[in-house]
């Protein structure tokens, strides 16, 4: 018996529209990766990027549980001596509300080329407005 490898050729790729009012962060980051990725396809192959394009709105009003407003922290380092910067949860979704599901969902993915054009294919608004007129399917978290 052969095993079957996705060819990039053979991909079709939907588009998902999530809704993220009142969903928690965590949970709604995995179902994103999940998708970005192709895991729920029947022909997913990790070393090919099969997942579909997902486009979510209403990232501004996302929950987190307990207290990871003040206690969660995010670290960037600019590569010289003593630039360790660090920023709580609440301090990024202060400066853009779309970069905590961002970062989620980026620590989801593998960390190879494929990464990249994983999250090219996702789409995050603020507001329930978005410019995509696609045939979007609604998916429920």
């Amino acid at each position: 018996m052969k095993t079957y490898v996705t060819k990039p050729a053979e991909i079709v790729r939907k588009w998902y529209l999530i809704d993220g009012n009142d969903v928690v962060l965590g949970r709604l980051s995995t179902n994103v990766a999940d998708l970005l990725r192709g895991k729920r396809k029947a022909h997913f192959s990790p070393s090919v990027d099969c997942g579909d394009f997902v486009v979510v709105i209403n990232a501004s009003q996302i929950k987190t549980t307990g207290n990871k407003e003040e206690k969660k922290k995010y670290y960037r380092h600019s590569w010289y001596p003593g630039g360790l910067k660090e920023a709580t949860l609440g301090e990024v979704k202060a400066k853009d509300d779309r970069m905590p599901l961002f970062l989620a969902v980026k620590g989801m993915l593998p960390k190879n080329k494929l990464q990249n054009e994983m999250l090219k294919r996702l789409k995050i608004y603020s507001g329930s407005d978005h410019p995509h007129t696609q045939k979007l399917e609604e998916y429920k978290v």
